[in-house]
């Protein structure tokens, strides 16, 4: 009899960032949501899944600073889960200072961290004692500038797959006017490229309609990047696979997130796509001018 297989999954990151949804969009999506577990029972709780006979066969843990002592546990208990065979995916939530800030203002809530000082001072503190993890992470989300409706979706396209073993990419459009896109693991800058912005019948227009995607991919050099980043983009999703690691986000840059950056987006998103990879086109910046 082959042994039902464990889809296991650890929600953590900075207090504030939304963990409370994401535990949410994932009950409503299926999983088994366990909050506020010490990471010391993960290996039981995979266990008990095990146990179940296919019954619970998606299960989900939020871990975090409330744990306290037990959360400096967490590496080692997914070190040891790792050794077992089983490979937990890893979701880090984080978000900036001020929108932090905001957030535990509305709520009228203390930090977990910052004791008798300020908001801010429990942010940096948790930002240190999670910076080793985040750089783990699977997938990490910046819910900076998102709603509750767009922050369930991004969990939905990552979590609701029915290929778990599949690497899925979210490629980003952004302007550098803007400022980077903070849960970016590469960025590609499509900068070297003539702006269409300087030419006024394409001014108005967008990387999503043909006239600019044309003059963009008739550049010197565009076919040949392209050619070339899709290429590496290969190399780095065999590196996911082998090291267990499911998600990729790609961002693609320009002065304005408007023209370049949106056609060179939706071209490495074909690529991928035709690589067999899971792929969600975003253009950020888009609408923005």
């Amino acid at each position: 009899m082959t042994t039902p297989t464990l889809d296991l999954a650890i929600i953590t990151g900075l207090s504030g960032a939304g963990r409370s949804t994401a535990a949410k969009c994932l009950e409503d999506l299926g999983w088994f949501v366990v909050d506020n577990l010490p990471p010391a029972l993960l290996a039981t709780m995979a266990e008990l899944g095990h146990r179940s006979g296919g019954a619970v066969s998606r299960i989900a843990v939020v871990v975090d600073v409330r744990g306290r002592a037990f959360f400096s546990d967490l590496r080692a208990a997914v070190a040891a889960l790792d050794a077992r065979g089983m490979h937990p995916r890893m979701l880090f939530l984080e978000a900036s200072d001020d929108a932090l800030i905001r957030r535990f203002d509305h709520v009228r809530r203390p930090h977990p961290l910052q004791g008798e000082e300020r908001v801010v001072d429990g942010i940096d503190r948790e930002r240190a004692l999670l910076a080793e993890l985040r750089g783990e992470a699977d997938l990490v989300l910046d819910t900076t500038d998102l709603n509750v409706h767009e922050l369930r979706s991004k969990i939905d396209a990552a979590f609701g797959q029915p290929d778990a073993n599949r690497l899925n990419a979210t490629v980003v459009s952004f302007g550098y006017k803007y400022g980077l896109p903070l849960d970016a693991d590469l960025v590609a800058d499509c900068r070297f490229l003539p702006n269409p912005h300087w030419v006024e019948e394409l001014r108005p227009y967008t990387g999503r309609d043909p006239q600019v995607r044309s003059y963009v991919l008739a550049q010197p050099g565009a076919q040949e990047f392209l050619d070339q980043y899709a290429a590496l983009l290969r190399l780095v999703g065999e590196g996911y696979a082998r090291e267990g690691k499911r998600y990729l986000t790609l961002a693609v840059g320009c002065t304005g997130g408007k023209h370049r950056s949106v056609a060179m987006a939706e071209q490495l998103g074909a690529r991928l796509a035709a690589d067999g990879v899971g792929v969600r086109v975003v253009h950020r910046d888009l609408g923005r001018e």
